[in-house]
This record gives C-alpha cells, sequence and structure tokens, in this order.
C-alpha cells in the first residue's frame, strides 16, 4: 500500500466533530448564540422617545418661567425709568422758571436804577424853553439822546403807564394826594405826580397819584340844598 492511501484512510476514519456537539449534539446555529440585540434595541428606542416627548415640555415650561421673570424686571425698570423721566422733567421745569424769575428780576433791579435818570431827562425837557438858534440847537439834541432812551426802553419791554382819568388801582397806584374834584368822582387820578412804568405787563414801578375824593363839602351841601 502506497503512502497517499494510508493518509486518505487516516482521514476519513477521524469523527465529524464539526457538524456533532458532545452526546451526539448539534452545535448551536449564529441565530441561537448571544444576546437577542433586536429586542435591546426596540426598548432603548421607545425609551428614548419617551424622554424626548417629555423633555420639550420641560423645556417650555422653563423658559416661560424665565421669560414672566424677564417681564417682571422689564416692568420694574420701565417703571424707575418713567419715574425718573418725570423728576427730569419737573426739575427742568423748575429750573427753567427759576432761571426766568432771576432774569427778570436782575432786569427789574437794573432798570429801576435807570428810572431816575429817565424821570430827569423829562423834567429837563420839560423846562427847557429854547429862545436862541443855539439853544434850539441843543434842545434838539436832547430831545435825540432822550428819545434814543425810550426806544431803548421800549426793546427791552419798559412801558410806562397812563394813568391820569383812569379808576384807582393799589396794584399799579401809590396814592400820594386825595384832593376834592368838581370834575372827577370818588377814586379817580386827577394827576400823576411821577411817572409808573411796566416790563412786559409786570409792575416795574408804581405811579405816585393824586386821587379825587369827589365833590367838596360845600357842593355837597348845595346839592342837598337843592
Amino acid at each position: 500500500m502506497s503512502s497517499e492511501d494510508t493518509v486518505a484512510g487516516s482521514v476519513e476514519s477521524q469523527p465529524d466533530t464539526l457538524s456533532e456537539g458532545p452526546a451526539g449534539e448539534a452545535a448551536p446555529s449564529p441565530a441561537d448564540s448571544g444576546p437577542d440585540v433586536g429586542a435591546g434595541e426596540g426598548t432603548a428606542s421607545e425609551a428614548g422617545a419617551s424622554d424626548a416627548a417629555a423633555d420639550p415640555a420641560a423645556r417650555a415650561a422653563q423658559l416661560e418661567q424665565e421669560l414672566g421673570t424677564l417681564r417682571e424686571q422689564f416692568d420694574n425698570l420701565n417703571g424707575q425709568y418713567m419715574r425718573l423721566a418725570a423728576d427730569f422733567d419737573n426739575y427742568r421745569k423748575r429750573q427753567s422758571r427759576d432761571l426766568e424769575d432771576q432774569r427778570v428780576q436782575i432786569a427789574c433791579t437794573t432798570l429801576s436804577e435807570i428810572l431816575p435818570v429817565v424821570d430827569n431827562f423829562d423834567r429837563a425837557r420839560q423846562q427847557l424853553n429854547p429862545q436862541h438858534e443855539e439853544a434850539q440847537t441843543l434842545h434838539r439834541s436832547y430831545q435825540g439822546l432822550y428819545k434814543q432812551l425810550v426806544d431803548v426802553f421800549k426793546q427791552l419791554g419798559v412801558s410806562p403807564m397812563r394813568v391820569e382819568g383812569e379808576p384807582f388801582d393799589p396794584t399799579l397806584h401809590e396814592a400820594v394826594m386825595r384832593e376834592p374834584s368838581d370834575e372827577h368822582p370818588e377814586d379817580v387820578v386827577i394827576e400823576e405826580l411821577q411817572r409808573g412804568y411796566q416790563l412786559n405787563g409786570r409792575v416795574l414801578r408804581h405811579a405816585l397819584v393824586k386821587v379825587s375824593m369827589g365833590p367838596g363839602p360845600a357842593d355837597q351841601s348845595q346839592e342837598q340844598a337843592g
């Protein structure tokens, strides 16, 4: 017998260990070995879907709470801003009013110091009676200066009061004298002793006036007798 026949016979005589297991049991198939991977993946997918469904609801609730907090903070800050804006507006108006009052007060004080000079100009103008050409030239120059002074006063808002024949008003007039008058009824200004002035409707200086007391005692007696 040759060596090739001997090897072939020994191979045929060996048991089929690959096809049969111990005690004649069949070898387990690939499907029977290992854990059930498909079933595990299905369970994990269902749990993930459940968590995904619960997480957006919680997130929405959290965002709603944060939004409410932000709204409350906004309302508080907006209220503070509105109060500060109102306080600043009141402060600005108060400052503007105070500055205007201060400006008017300074103007009144300054102009009140100049008014006696205007009075002297006016008295001198009334007393001048030029007879010669040289005196008339001087008088015209004087009148020009007085007119210039009056124009400056007008530009500043200063205007003289016209009081003769007007009812006596203690807010505008200061009564220096009272005398009977047949021409004017009682409490009527019959003469201006010193001119009064106003600054934009505000009394700069009260007018010094003489006020009528009405008809005298003799006239009243005659009226009663008649």
